[in-house]
């Protein structure tokens, strides 16, 4: 193999997903304490600690202790170089995990062991199922009272529609949980904590082989007896693991553990590496032609924008996955939607906020550009003759709508910088009526908690403070007629229906109920409208 090519297999680029509060920004964290990355894990838990997670890294997030965006961080273990992309959990934010799951190529799925498969665990999975990349399951908090691992095992394959294979098996739960039986080794692993609820060092591990006489003092005669026999009953099941199965994205390798006090999480850790696959190929959409990630020209393409991670600095990061290839710092590089080539003077390397400048990097990696207002999402950038562009990624229909304005008059520079900027980032949608200018805007958002960012978010990194009317508005279509052969203005529509145009010049309606829309269609026979949610910022 080239040198490329080597260091492309040593790729490991992974999405975690999961219901809010099932514990996945605390696995990220373990995750880090075990590859050195961090020294000590601060809980999102406890407000009255001073430690926050590291993936956490806004002021909203640290004050309540939930993730609103998504965060990139980046380490190496054991010879593998380790992408990890942190989801907000949170439904409200939704948009901004299903655009970080197109530039995994895995995905963990973190389920609280005392609640099971849950609403947003659905979502996020079929987001996954829809690409196929393969899915992880990480049962967690196995140091609470949980619902039988059998049980819970049946419900993921009932209402995901993926089978399952334990990988390890649990002895107890809650405070009788005294760690897991690993099945390729055939070995017991116990866990000696460090006596405190929020486990933040690694834990020692005893191994001891199953049926052993020091078992029972280990785990207790108990624990010991009720393994064994769950053991026999796993072993004598027709299924045998499949990792064909498992990259196609047709069977969940399942792991046991608790993130909070690091039980299971080094195990979970290494048999992942071991089987999630290599940066896998991207199709090109000019083509239909599959990219290889072992191709010598760069590509890749903008998943996420972010703005202000430094607040000295108030500048702009474009998150990029490459696609294949290498990337170094200073090339230049054809940026496809823009029409021309630019240089890439400055890439970064994550660990959420944190970032440290990186002179190579390698197709899975994800490189943060500073970006001076050109890129939008879904952007492609490459170099060689031959160009290639990835397809886009859409934007989901907002379901609420506000009116948004500034409080003091003379900070408008700032309210409509702020406003643009969080709308190119994903955050936010943000529309004006036909004519209008930025003074007042209307905001579109899948969630209420995207507003409290919004508001949060334009206090702190501008300093504007803002009136909020909300809208009575359900239902956004675009117009896809061409612009000159269509008179917007002259439309019968209802008295309620309002005319907007979004940051790009775009045409769109804003109803109040689903019958609207159909008195539109019905009323203006030359009106050709589509749904919104494949238009982009």
């Amino acid at each position: 193999m080239s040198l490329l090519a080597d260091r492309i297999a040593a790729r490991r680029t992974f999405a975690i997903i999961s219901h809010p509060d099932a514990g996945k920004t605390t696995l990220t964290e373990k995750l880090l304490l075990y590859t050195g990355s961090i020294q000590t894990a601060g809980s999102v838990k406890g407000k009255s600690s001073s430690r926050h997670a590291v993936s956490d890294w806004m002021d909203i997030e640290k004050q309540r202790g939930i993730s609103v965006t998504s965060s990139v961080m980046q380490f190496t273990y054991d010879g593998c170089c380790v992408n990890i992309l942190d989801t907000p959990g949170h439904q409200d934010f939704s948009e901004d995990t299903y655009r970080t799951l197109m530039a995994a190529d895995a995905a963990v799925m973190v389920i609280d062991g005392a609640k099971g498969v849950e609403a947003q665990t659905k979502k996020l999975f079929r987001v996954c199922a829809m690409r196929g990349i393969p899915i992880f399951t990480f049962v967690n908090k196995m140091d609470r009272e949980t619902r039988d691992p059998f049980d819970l095992m049946e419900e993921v394959e009932n209402v995901l529609g993926i089978r399952t294979y334990p990988m390890n098996w649990p002895i107890g739960n809650g405070r009788n949980f005294r760690g897991v039986f690993d099945r390729a080794s055939r070995r017991v692993i116990a866990f000696e904590g460090d006596g405190r609820a929020n486990g933040t060092k690694k834990v020692n591990e005893i191994e001891a082989e199953l049926g052993a006489a020091e078992l029972d003092e280990l785990v207790g005669a108990e624990n010991h007896r009720a393994l064994m026999d769950d053991i026999e009953l796993l072993d004598g099941a027709d299924s045998e693991f499949d990792l064909d199965a498992v990259l196609a994205g047709k069977l969940s390798p399942v792991f046991f553990g608790s993130a909070l006090t690091n039980f299971g999480v080094e195990p979970f850790l290494k048999d992942f590496l071991r089987l999630a696959p290599s940066p896998s190929a991207h199709t090109d959409a000019l083509t239909g032609e599959p990219v290889e990630p072992t191709r010598e020209d760069f590509s890749g393409f903008v998943f996420k924008i972010q703005a202000n991670m430094d607040k000295n600095h108030r500048d702009r990061i474009a998150f990029v996955r490459i696609c294949s290839g290498k990337f170094e710092r200073g090339m230049e590089a054809r940026h496809v939607q823009g029409g021309r080539k630019i240089k890439l003077a400055t890439g970064t390397a994550m660990m959420a906020d944190d970032r440290a400048i990186v002179d190579e990097a390698y197709a899975g990696d994800i490189v943060g550009l500073f970006d001076p207002g050109i890129f939008s999402i879904g952007d492609t950038l490459c170099t060689g003759k031959q160009p290639v562009q990835f397809a886009g990624i859409p934007t989901f229909a907002p379901e609420l709508f506000a009116r948004v304005s500034q409080v003091d008059t003379l900070k408008r520079k700032q309210f409509v910088k702020g406003m643009e900027q969080l709308a190119q980032e994903g955050a936010i949608q943000i529309f004006r009526e036909l004519g209008a200018g930025m003074e007042s805007v209307i905001v579109g958002v899948v969630g209420t908690l995207q507003f409290d960012v919004l508001e949060q978010r334009l206090k702190s990194e501008y300093k504007v403070e803002v009136r909020r009317q909300p809208l009575p508005y359900t239902d956004i279509r675009w117009i896809a007629n061409e612009p000159d052969s269509i008179d917007i203005p002259g439309l019968s529509l209802t008295r309620d229906t309002l005319r907007v145009e979004d940051m790009r010049g775009g045409r769109l309606l804003l109803f109040t109920s689903a019958w609207n829309v159909d008195w539109a269609t019905d009323h203006n026979p030359e009106l050709r409208l589509s749904e919104f949610g494949n238009v982009t910022f």
